[in-house]
């Protein structure tokens, strides 16, 4: 494993035999040596940053130009009475008026009229006799005593002619009949029959149709009317160019390679670039502080550079200082 020193001196050394190629090719009229410094001191050709400045300039915006401006014509607004219907006379009919009357008329006059009353009967019963009480004989039945017979009998005792008759009244027969009697004979009523009148309403004239004449005044309308002041009229204008202010970045200096004093193994140790390894760290850009100039430290402290307006590529002092950290 290479010694620590040995490994920044070969980066350094690198970078510096690289960006001194860089500056030969590009940097005119240079010197050759580096200026006289202290011993110990050590010198690199680097490339200057460029420094701009902002610059405002005119450009032109928009040439000069003519319009044609159209002055309208100009027109002054008054008011004038215009007859919109003559006068003329309106004749109103005023229709039939009627009144409503109502009247009795007789319709069928008093009379008398003569009615029949019919005659009123009653009807009633009676029994009547159809056949009077009488008396007749019957056959009798039950005789007490001895029934002799023709076998039997003593002819020389008794003679029977075997009937028994006795004699019985048979009442009277009567049947009901329906008869009627004249209770009040027919007669006669005079009636009085009254008058009957009938309501009839009726439509009387109250006041008969007529015409109404009335004048009717003429109307009159107000009208808003415009006349020619001014005719309409051409104007010829121009139009001055127009510019504006554009910013510019002008390179006011930079660009070349100069010699510039830088830390090398001869003026710088480990410790020294630990420190510059926190100075980057709390600078933001975060690199070990392990003393070690590896691509980390080159890579964080070029970027740190470009940010900043300081020579790229080496560790210059300005870029030590600029970090606050002393040299010495």
């Amino acid at each position: 494993m290479q010694p620590r020193g040995m490994t920044m001196k070969r980066l350094l050394l690198t970078t510096a035999l690289g960006m001194t190629l860089v500056g030969f090719a590009s940097a005119q009229g240079s010197a050759e040596y580096p200026p006289t410094s202290d011993t110990g001191s050590c010198f690199a050709r680097v490339l200057m940053p460029e420094t701009t400045e902002v610059v405002t300039e005119q450009v032109l915006d928009a040439p000069e130009r003519t319009e044609i401006k159209v002055i309208p014509a100009v027109y002054e607004t008054y008011t004038k009475e215009v007859m919109v219907k003559e006068a003329t006379t309106a004749y109103t009919v005023i229709p039939t008026e009627y009144e409503t009357q109502t009247e009795q008329v007789l319709e069928s006059p008093e009379r008398i009229e003569t009615v029949v009353i019919p005659a009123e009967y009653e009807t009633y019963s009676e029994k009547v006799l159809i056949r009077p009480a009488y008396m007749t004989w019957k056959p009798g039945a039950g005789l007490y005593g001895r029934n002799v017979t023709a076998a039997s009998a003593d002819a020389s005792s008794v003679v029977s002619t075997g009937e028994l008759l006795c004699r019985v009244e048979v009442p009277a027969q009567y049947d009901e009949v329906k008869r009627t009697k004249l209770i009040h004979p027919e007669r006669t009523e005079t009636k009085i029959i009254p008058a009957k009148y009938k309501t009839v309403t009726k439509q009387l004239v109250k006041t008969p149709a007529r015409v109404v004449e009335e004048a009717v005044p003429a109307v009159y309308e107000t009208l808003s009317l415009q006349k020619l002041v001014t005719p309409a009229q051409e104007q010829t204008i121009v139009i001055p160019a127009s510019y504006r202010t554009v910013e510019k970045r002008v390179v006011t200096g930079g660009g070349s390679v100069e010699w510039r004093e830088v830390l090398c193994d001869t003026n710088a140790s480990a410790a020294k670039i630990a420190e510059v390894q926190k100075a980057l760290t709390a600078k933001g850009y975060k690199v070990p502080a392990d003393g070690d100039f590896g691509p980390a430290t080159l890579k964080a402290m070029e970027a740190y550079q470009r940010a900043n307006g300081l020579p790229v590529g080496y560790l210059t002092v300005s870029t030590v200082e600029s970090l606050g950290v002393s040299v010495e």
